[in-house]
């Protein structure tokens, strides 16, 4: 039998105040960008302070319904949502608005909506669907491969728009597998993926071949029991590396790289051959398939790079990596973002008196560029206080999601604090020229009534499900 609660009693108060404070917040710096002393109109669709009031109502109305909705709904009805959202991104590909170059929008009539932001609720509430079902376990391989396609589906047909700032949002998803038993060396793997890209792009092949060398001697080095095994090792790999290293150096020897990388792995596997037979070793296979694998991962670098990425975004990483330099194009957003924040000094310029911000120097300071609107106005001490604040929910949401009695509430709860967390910290490291420039906002602070919406019920139907943890388990 349920138990009856006192939802305004079970409500966590907390976490809905710090949700409250930013939203109102992020209005007066959305209020300072778009102000206009000689407007004399404010209520038209045209204004966007007003138009964000309107959807910071739309949004309180939502949560609310929220919490008079049955928490077992959000279970019962994560697969028929999940599909409905796949299919919605679909139409969008077939029917959508083009923005800016991405087909990401559903236009209600002078409204527009972007579904890739609300699928991002349903990815959640279907990975926590299946994660919680009856014996499964998060690092058995079946699982992980289902869990890696419900989270994988959105992002295809988000990349397809094309939107790659909404697409790698879904990768931190990979934070609620590693909660829920999936093994750290998988998180690893995928950092040192992301690590050998980029390092790809800055170094030559050869210094890259030796780091993977490096770390295929050390991979070895902490699983090998016998250590006099290493020097033999060593061996296998030299015989990978020397070839690239001749054949990439010597000016009298002149080949393509594919021969380089086919003659390496020859030579490395036939001397592999002939010590594994003779000396009984163990371990080595494994070394060397991750070597040969990431050396192929490396000579791949080049063809996703300049054949998968857009060139606004290829331009936008080798402008972070230092590659490039485009102070009037693509760097210029970053550079006068900056600026702005630069300016606001310790205590700031005070509200509605940021140079940079009046005068309309940084594009997009309504959405992704927010931050530096904060920088400029509030000064290090507002910046500092927001953080606090958002950090704050944030840890509030991870105590929320470790005191749940189901197990679909907490993987939940994860999935909402692994987007948000993802959100925040890529947004200002944006605006700060530490990451590319992707175009992703920042939660419940950036314009927009799509983001405002999709954060404001991914984080009331995680409340719903704590207030109501202590009646059933779901």
């Amino acid at each position: 039998m349920r138990r009856r609660l006192n939802l305004l009693a079970e409500a966590d108060w907390l976490a809905i105040f710090l949700f409250l404070v930013l939203i109102v917040f992020g209005w007066l710096n959305i209020y300072s960008v778009n102000y206009n002393e000689s407007s004399t109109t404010f209520f038209t669709t045209s204004n966007r302070p007003a138009m964000q009031l309107a959807w910071i109502g739309i949004s309180l109305v939502l949560a609310l319904l929220i919490f008079v909705t049955d928490s077992r709904f959000f279970s019962f009805t994560a697969y028929p949502l999940y599909a409905f959202s796949l299919a919605v991104l679909l139409l969008v590909i077939i029917a959508g608005k083009e923005v800016n170059g991405s087909k990401s929008w559903i236009m209600i009539g002078p409204v527009g909506l972007q579904p890739a932001e609300f699928a991002k609720v349903t990815t959640i509430l279907a990975l926590a669907r299946f994660l919680s079902g009856y014996n499964v376990k998060a690092n058995s391989r079946k699982n992980i491969f289902f869990s890696f396609l419900i989270i994988a589906l959105p992002p295809i047909f988000i990349m397809l728009q094309p939107d790659f700032g909404s697409t790698i949002v879904y990768g931190s998803l990979l934070i609620v597998l590693y909660r829920e038993g999936l093994s750290g060396w998988l998180l690893l793997l995928i950092l040192f993926m992301a690590g050998i890209f980029l390092a790809s792009l800055v170094f030559s092949k050869f210094v890259v071949l030796l780091l993977l060398v490096l770390v295929s001697l050390l991979i070895y080095g902490v699983n090998s029991k016998n250590k006099k095994n290493t020097g033999y090792a060593i061996v296998i790999l030299l015989a990978a590396l020397v070839p690239s290293l001749l054949l990439q150096y010597l000016d009298f020897i002149k080949a393509d790289s594919f021969i380089v990388l086919l003659i390496a792995v020859i030579l490395a596997t036939t001397t592999y051959i002939i010590l594994a037979l003779s000396k009984k070793l163990k371990g080595v296979v494994l070394m060397v398939v991750f070597l040969y694998a990431f050396i192929g991962f490396v000579y791949s670098v080049d063809f996703v790079f300049h054949n998968i990425l857009q060139k606004h975004q290829r331009e936008r990483v080798e402008i972070m990596l230092g590659l490039k330099s485009d102070p009037w194009g693509y760097e210029y957003n970053v550079n006068q973002s900056k600026i702005a924040i630069g300016s606001g000094g310790f205590t700031g310029r005070g509200f509605l008196q940021g140079p940079q911000t009046k005068l309309k120097y940084v594009p997009e300071q309504s959405t992704d560029f927010i931050f530096c609107t904060i920088g400029e106005e509030w000064g290090f001490l507002g910046s500092l206080a927001f953080v606090a604040v958002f950090i704050g929910l944030i840890i509030r949401l991870i105590i929320i999601a470790e005191r749940q009695r189901s197990k679909f509430s907490r993987i939940y709860g994860y999935g909402v604090v692994s987007i948000l967390f993802f959100h925040f910290a890529v947004n200002i490291s944006m605006t700060l020229a530490l990451f590319p420039v992707i175009g992703i906002p920042l939660p419940f602070i950036s314009y927009g009534g799509s983001s405002l919406m999709s954060f404001t019920v991914m984080l009331f139907i995680m409340l719903k499900l704590d207030a109501t943890r202590k009646a059933y388990l779901i």
